[in-house]
């Protein structure tokens, strides 16, 4: 197994990336009335998993640590309910695909949190 360096080599912090880029990418055909509404919400939610995955790393107390996952945790439920919105306002089709992702980084904060509360 790779020694974990950096908060990049967290596969739950890869995966949220990827998932920003997805809302970015999502996002850019909302109706432009959106655009400082729920297209700014999504974007900052979505942002908030991966930073706070990245901030919570270099935190030294478990305690502390565990603080930022869960706020990143929070941020990916709350991103959640805007897919929710998203598709039954018509703004996208299907959100099958990013709410599948979403609930596999919510899994992984799980376990993540899990191992560092079981740690010494």
């Amino acid at each position: 197994m790779d020694q974990i360096r950096s908060f990049r080599d967290l596969e739950v912090w890869q995966r949220a990336h990827q998932l920003v880029l997805a809302v970015y990418r999502m996002t850019k055909d909302f109706p432009s009335d959106e655009r400082y509404g729920l297209v700014s919400q999504m974007r900052r939610a979505a942002v908030s998993v991966p930073a706070n995955i990245a901030e919570g790393f270099k935190r030294r107390g478990k305690g502390e640590k565990v603080r930022f996952y869960n706020i990143g945790e929070a941020s990916l439920e709350e991103l959640k309910y805007f897919f929710i919105l998203s598709k039954d306002l018509g703004y996208i089709d299907d959100n099958g695909q990013v709410m599948d992702e979403a609930e596999i980084i919510s899994k992984m904060f799980y376990r993540l949190i899990e191992a560092i509360n079981k740690s010494r």
